[in-house]
């Protein structure tokens, strides 16, 4: 008996999906998971795009026989915030009778949902969340394989430090630094790392300030970011904050010798139509992988952007799609070493995964600690040169140097 890719809350997110044989026609010998982004609101965008690489890596597994000689079949849901998070983790374990759970690109939904699943014993895997604390709770289901808020913030450091700083002619402990960041799980993580790190190597951070991403206003943010003689200005934030902070800035002449984004808004290739390719260019960020990196570290990078034309007719929009896809598929083809799909199964799976750096399409490799945290994951320097994001750090990744 065939069954459907279930359209949960929003259809329109899921019919593309839908149209997908591979995953819509599975065939009787299936295995369900659950993928829970969100796919309306404020951060529909990235939990889209998120979704987009999941659903290659299913595809192209299915297309290879699936996973213990099953075909998988994802059933949607829409973490739109923190309650529906919660009501569709509930949902999907209640009723739709998931095995695990795929997700959810934004920390808070992330931490909501899988308080849920960690009471029902269902294993989540998240491809996209940031937060230190989703792995850091004590729990026995959780699994993560994109890096965090702590490798974030390690890479602005070490950037300042190695490439930042000397581009500039200057000595790092002289520069002025600016710390802003959306106060949600998300930024206040990445922020409070950025202190930390930025302390230990003795920088001089004259301001830490966070804001709510429905801002509508930086501009006394900005004001104050001159005001202190603001050298390098750090800013953690999704698309419509990360818009909003370099428009006004642009608008008031405060011209920072470096902006450094942290992931969200700062990857996206809308955020650079939507506030100018002059006004980006030159800007940096620390991030996910993006696709211009260089190749032969980010082994099949290529074949993923050939993959995302063909099944979505563009190129990719940020490298959330890219590390959901590479993330689904370390945990899919553990899974198809074992047999069975219980939590004890899968977490044997997991353990036993070992994947050296430069042999994914992400560059970083695979092995999870006993809190189910990727720590072999790490993320890369990026620049705004010309139109594209370019990578310029680390030295192996990057495909051009960093430019002030």
């Amino acid at each position: 008996m065939q069954k459907k890719l279930a359209r949960a809350l929003l259809p329109a997110a899921f019919a593309v999906a839908a149209s997908t044989s591979v995953i819509s026609t599975a065939s009787a010998d299936e295995v369900k998971f659950g993928a829970l982004y969100p796919l309306s609101g404020p951060l529909a965008l990235l939990g889209e795009e998120s979704f987009r690489g999941l659903e290659i890596a299913v595809e192209e597994i299915n297309a290879n026989g699936g996973v213990q000689g099953m075909q998988i079949v994802l059933e949607g849901g829409d973490a739109v915030d923190q309650n529906q998070a919660i009501g569709e983790a509930r949902r999907l374990i209640s009723r739709e009778n998931v095995e695990a759970i795929f997700g959810t690109y934004a920390s808070s939904r992330s931490i909501a949902a899988s308080q849920v699943t960690e009471l029902a014993g269902v294993p989540y895997f998240e491809l996209g969340a940031v937060a230190h604390e989703i792995t850091n709770r004590g729990f026995e289901n959780m699994y993560r394989t994109n890096p965090t808020a702590r490798h974030m913030a390690r890479t602005h450091i070490d950037m300042i430090l190695e490439a930042v700083a000397p581009a500039l002619g200057r000595d790092a402990a002289d520069l002025r630094i600016g710390i802003i960041h959306e106060d949600s799980n998300y930024g206040s993580s990445v922020a409070s790392f950025q202190e930390l790190y930025g302390e230990e190597a003795g920088l001089n951070i004259v301001m830490v300030e966070g804001y709510p991403a429905t801002n509508v206003d930086m501009s006394s943010i900005v004001l104050r970011l001159r005001e202190r003689d603001v050298d390098i200005v750090m800013q953690t934030s999704y698309q419509d904050d990360s818009i909003l902070f370099l428009r006004q800035a642009n608008e008031r002449g405060f011209e920072p010798s470096a902006i450094i984004g942290g992931g969200g808004g700062y990857s996206m290739m809308p955020t650079a139509e939507a506030v100018g390719f002059d006004v980006i260019e030159g800007v940096l960020n620390a991030d996910f992988t993006q696709y211009a990196v260089n190749e032969g570290f980010a082994v099949g990078v290529d074949e993923f952007v050939e993959a995302y034309r063909a099944k979505y007719g563009s190129d990719p929009r940020s490298g959330h799609s890219l590390n959901n896809y590479a993330g689904a598929k370390i945990v899919l083809e553990a899974l198809d070493q074992v047999e069975g799909f219980t939590p004890e199964t899968i977490r044997e799976a997991l353990m036993a995964v070992d994947i050296p750096a430069g042999t994914t399409a992400v560059g970083y490799g695979a092995k999870f600690a006993e809190n189910g945290q990727n720590d072999a994951a790490f993320m890369m320097g990026m620049q705004w040169r010309d139109g594209e994001l370019i990578t310029v750090y680390p030295p192996d990744a990057a495909v051009a140097d960093l430019e002030l």
